[in-house]
């Protein structure tokens, strides 16, 4: 029995031979395709399934992608996977739309888990949580840890915000630690997506 529709968006054809085995694996349908024009290429399609892109590639990136769906009302959900010096982009896609994304080296059941959830329909907020429990947790935070989350939500790295608050990227990690362990996030696109919520209501 299939699990549902998955496109898979890489220009490494290592990388989408490998998830297109996870996934099938797991039972999904999996298409694959080289590059996010050869996917826009197919369009219009049925309105199905979920899109795996990853973040950075040589044609169009993850972001450029999003922009080109909701231009043509192509509503699918979009998970975006991200190297670590990428998280800044991510972030920004998540702001424009993508249901999650998820760093490399990422864990399959992470992935597969994720996958689910945004084909089930439930990857754009965090479904037990309230705005107002996340702004209690938020109300919560020491002002430093305030400003880490600041930073992070902006796309900035730890680099760039060690830089900002005059402390060191060592620091910035202790901080970004403790608030994932206060906001009760289970990963920084959880993080994100919970600072989004609050912003919005």
């Amino acid at each position: 029995m299939i699990d549902g529709v998955v496109h898979v968006i890489d220009d490494d054809e290592a990388v989408r031979d490998s998830l297109r085995f996870m996934l099938e694996a797991a039972r999904f349908d999996v298409h694959t395709y080289e590059s996010a024009t050869a996917f826009l290429e197919l369009l219009p399609m049925p309105a199905t399934g979920c899109i795996v892109t990853d973040v950075r590639m040589a044609d169009t990136n993850g972001l450029e992608l999003i922009r080109h769906l909701k231009r043509r009302g192509a509503g699918r959900p979009v998970i975006v996977i991200t190297g670590h010096a990428d998280v800044p982009l991510a972030v920004e896609a998540m702001k424009a739309g993508v249901v999650d994304f998820i760093e490399k080296p990422f864990d399959e059941e992470r992935l597969i888990g994720s996958i689910r959830s945004a084909l089930n329909g439930e990857g754009r907020l965090v479904e037990t949580d309230s705005p107002e429990a996340i702004r209690a947790r938020l109300v919560a935070l020491s002002a430093r840890e305030r400003d880490v989350l600041d930073g992070v939500v902006s796309g900035r790295s730890n680099k760039v915000i060690a830089f900002q608050l005059g402390i060191s990227p060592r620091t910035v990690e202790v901080y970004r630690a403790n608030l994932m362990s206060k906001m009760q996030a289970g990963s920084l696109s959880e993080l994100v997506r919970m600072a989004l919520l609050a912003e919005r209501h």
